[in-house]
C-alpha cells in the first residue's frame, strides 16, 4: 500500500466542510482505500440506482446543490436560486468558469442537456421523478438557466442536490454512447480513473478543479463481499477503512490499537416488499400476518447489536414528514388469525429474494425471517444474488417480474418525504424505471402524495404524509423493518473522516497522519 499524507480535502471526498481556520498547509499525496461490500452497477450518473454507486459518482460528477450532513442544502455548481410568485418558475445562476474534467465548458446548456436527458423518457433514467414536474429547461444566457413547472414543486431544490441529477459532460455522453457507463466525466475534484468489475473503483485527483483541490492522490473503492474480510482487511492495513463492519466486532475492534469504529445513524429504512400484484401476497391479510410474525425488536438486538432502530414509518424521524404512525408488533397468535382469514389455515410457500454484503449482516436477517415465518406455517425459500443481478431482477416490468418477496433498503438522502414515499408508493413509479418494485397501488395514497409535492405550505405537506403513511402502513405493501445505523471502522491514520446520515463518507478538519 502507498503510504498515506493528508486529506485536508474539504470536497475532496464529499461534503461542502472546509478546511480548519489557520490549518497548516497539508503535504499532497497517497491513495486511501475505501472496503466496501459491493460493487458500482453502473458509472452513470443518471442511470445507477443504488447508493454505492452514488458514493463513487459524487467524487467525479456534482449537482447544482449540495446536502450537507446536518441537513442544509447549500449552492454547488448553482450559486443561487429564485422562484417565482406561483412558484412555477426557477430561476439559477450557475458557478462560472467551471469545466468538465476533458474540457467542455460548464454552462446553462449543459445544465439543459443533463436535465432533458434525465426528462427524456427514453434514457429510462430511474431518478426523473426528482424532477418531472418540469415541462421545459430553457438556456437563458451561460450562467442562467431556468426551469418552467405545470405545478408548483416543492422539493425540486432539495432534489437538485441528489446524486442522480449529478451534472456529466454532454460532449463524453454523445461521443462515447454506450461505453459512457464505464468512464464518467464531471466536474468534481477526481476524475475517473480505471473500474475494474467485481474488484474496485479508482479515481484521481483532478488537477484542475474548480474548488479546493484534494490532497490525496487517488481514492480506491475494493469490492470485499464478506464483512469478516473486510474486518480482517482493515486490521491488517490492506485498506483504510471498512463500512459496514457487523456490529458484534464493534467492541473487539475499539479494543485494537490503531483502530477507531463509528457508530452514525442513516437516513435508510430498511424492509422487505412483497409484489402485492400475485398470489399470495396480493392479499392484504397475508401481508399483515408477515408483519405480525416478524419480530423487529429482537432482529435489531441480536442480529445488529442494536445499531437500528425499528421502524414506526416507512421513513425515519430526521427526514422532512416524518410522523409516528405505527409498529406493527411481535404477535403470532394475530398473525395466525389474519392467515386463517385469509384463507391459509395451514400456512404457504413463497420465495425470499436478498442480498449479502449490501447492508448489515443482510443474509443473518434474512434467514431470521425465514425462520420466525416458519412459526405461523410460512416456508420461504431463500434466494441470493449478486447485488447488480438482484436490482436487475427486480428491475423487470410488472408484465415479466416473477419476484414474490425481497430485501432492500432505501436511505432519503434528500431528507425530503417526498423521495423517500412519492418513490417508492406511487403507482406512477413502477418500474422500469421505477422504484416501486413491488408494484403497490392505491389511488388514495397517489393523490395525497401528489398534493403533497405541489403545495408550498409546509404544515399542509405534513398532514398529507402522515394521511398517506398511515394507508401505507395498514395496506402493508412492506414488511417495516428498521433503519440501521452505520458502522464504520477507520484506521488510526485516517483522521477527520466520517460517514455522514446520507451514507457518504464525509472530510472534516484534520489529516490523514503519516
Amino acid at each position: 500500500m502507498r503510504p498515506l499524507l493528508t486529506l485536508l480535502v474539504s470536497l475532496s471526498l464529499l461534503s461542502g466542510f472546509g478546511f480548519a481556520a489557520g490549518a497548516a498547509p497539508a503535504p499532497r499525496g497517497g491513495t486511501l482505500i475505501i472496503a466496501d461490500g459491493v460493487d458500482a452497477t453502473t458509472l452513470d450518473g443518471h442511470l445507477y440506482t443504488d447508493s454505492p454507486t452514488a458514493e463513487r459518482m459524487d467524487h467525479i460528477c456534482e449537482t447544482l446543490f449540495d446536502m450537507t450532513p446536518e441537513g442544509r442544502l447549500e449552492p454547488r455548481l448553482a450559486v443561487s436560486s429564485s422562484f417565482s410568485a406561483d412558484g412555477k418558475r426557477l430561476t439559477l445562476k450557475l458557478r462560472s468558469g467551471v469545466k468538465f474534467h476533458d474540457g467542455t465548458p460548464f454552462d446553462s446548456k449543459a445544465v439543459k442537456f443533463n436535465l432533458d436527458r434525465i426528462l427524456d423518457r427514453e434514457t429510462r433514467a430511474p431518478w426523473r421523478s426528482l424532477i418531472d414536474r418540469v415541462t421545459e429547461v430553457v438556456s437563458l444566457d451561460p450562467s442562467t438557466v431556468v426551469l418552467l413547472m405545470n405545478t408548483p414543486f416543492s422539493p425540486l431544490l432539495v432534489h437538485l442536490s441528489h446524486t442522480g441529477t449529478c451534472m456529466q459532460s454532454p460532449t463524453a455522453i454523445q461521443t462515447k454512447g454506450v461505453d459512457y457507463a464505464r468512464s464518467p466525466v464531471g466536474t468534481g475534484p477526481f476524475k475517473f480513473k480505471e473500474w475494474v468489475r467485481g474488484d474496485r473503483v479508482v479515481v484521481a485527483r483532478h488537477d484542475d478543479y474548480w474548488g479546493e483541490k484534494a490532497n490525496l492522490d487517488e481514492i480506491q473503492w475494493k469490492v470485499i463481499p464478506d464483512d469478516g474480510a473486510r474486518v480482517l482487511a482493515v486490521e491488517a492495513g490492506s485498506v483504510h477503512i471498512a463500512k459496514r463492519v457487523p456490529p458484534r466486532e464493534i467492541e473487539r475492534l475499539r479494543g485494537v490499537r490503531g483502530l477507531r469504529v463509528e457508530i452514525v445513524p442513516s437516513l435508510r429504512t430498511i424492509y422487505v416488499a412483497f409484489n402485492v400484484t400475485k398470489p399470495p401476497f396480493n392479499n392484504k391479510k397475508v401481508r399483515q400476518a408477515m408483519n405480525y410474525a416478524i419480530n423487529k425488536e429482537a432482529i435489531v438486538k441480536a442480529i445488529l447489536a442494536g445499531a437500528g432502530r425499528v421502524s414506526d414509518a416507512p421513513i425515519v424521524p430526521a427526514v422532512f414528514g416524518y410522523s409516528k404512525t405505527m409498529t406493527y408488533e411481535y404477535d403470532l397468535d394475530r398473525a395466525r388469525a389474519l392467515l386463517r382469514e385469509a384463507g391459509f389455515p395451514t400456512g404457504l410457500k413463497a420465495v425470499f429474494h436478498h442480498p449479502t454484503g449490501r447492508y448489515i449482516r443482510d443474509a443473518e436477517v434474512a434467514a431470521a425471517i425465514q425462520g420466525l415465518a416458519r412459526r405461523i406455517g410460512v416456508e420461504l425459500e431463500l434466494q441470493t444474488m449478486d447485488f447488480a443481478s438482484y436490482i436487475a431482477f427486480l428491475n423487470k416490468p410488472v408484465t415479466e417480474s416473477t419476484v414474490q418477496m425481497y430485501m432492500l433498503g432505501w436511505g432519503t438522502v434528500t431528507s425530503d418525504a417526498d423521495y423517500g414515499l412519492y418513490s417508492l408508493f406511487h403507482s406512477i413509479n413502477w418500474p422500469p424505471p421505477g422504484f416501486n418494485r413491488g408494484f403497490y397501488k392505491n389511488a388514495t395514497t397517489d393523490s395525497l402524495l401528489d398534493r403533497a409535492r405541489t403545495t408550498l405550505d409546509p404544515d399542509e405537506r405534513k398532514r398529507l404524509y402522515a394521511q398517506a403513511m398511515g394507508i401505507i402502513m395498514d395496506d402493508a405493501p412492506w414488511i417495516f423493518l428498521y433503519s440501521e445505523s452505520q458502522v464504520t471502522a477507520y484506521r488510526g491514520e485516517v483522521g477527520a473522516v466520517f460517514m455522514s446520515p446520507q451514507e457518504r463518507l464525509v472530510a472534516g478538519k484534520g489529516f490523514l497522519r503519516r
